[in-house]
């Protein structure tokens, strides 16, 4: 039997509160569950000892027979010093979209087009007005 460390959703709508337990993986999410091991309220401050409550012995046992945590209740564990968890690296993430980097091109070439009207319309009328300031002095 294949053993897993999840949460299971419980509470009202747009109140969720979970309940970390061990499971068959088998099993559904909010379903029959072995031994719950600890809670979680998201609606708490992040700061609070009552958002995450964890039975750390409990949680050494199982993961010692061979539970596997998912990756939320993973982070939990590793916050609570239990199981390391590895760091992951997406740097493709933070990147913007292709509509978005399509808009930030447009706008970069507006910015150069209108650079560059502007250095033009600088470097004309200084030429014209030079010899019309010698023409009015002479």
């Amino acid at each position: 039997m294949a053993l897993s460390m999840r949460l299971s959703r419980g509470g009202s709508k747009k109140r969720p509160y979970y309940r970390i337990v061990v499971a068959d993986a088998r099993s559904p999410r909010d379903g029959k569950f072995i031994e719950k091991i600890g809670t979680y309220n998201p609606l708490l401050a992040k700061d609070s000892d009552e958002r995450v409550k964890l039975d750390a012995d409990r949680a050494k046992h199982w993961l010692g027979v061979g539970a596997q945590p998912t990756d939320r209740v993973l982070r939990f564990l590793d916050a609570a010093g239990i199981k390391e968890r590895a760091a992951r690296n997406n740097p493709n993430k933070g990147k913007p979209g292709e509509k978005a980097t399509e808009r930030a091109e447009e706008r970069a070439e507006k910015l150069k087009a209108a650079e560059e009207a502007k250095a033009a319309a600088e470097a004309a009328p200084a030429v014209e007005e030079a010899p019309a300031e010698e023409s009015a002095e002479g």
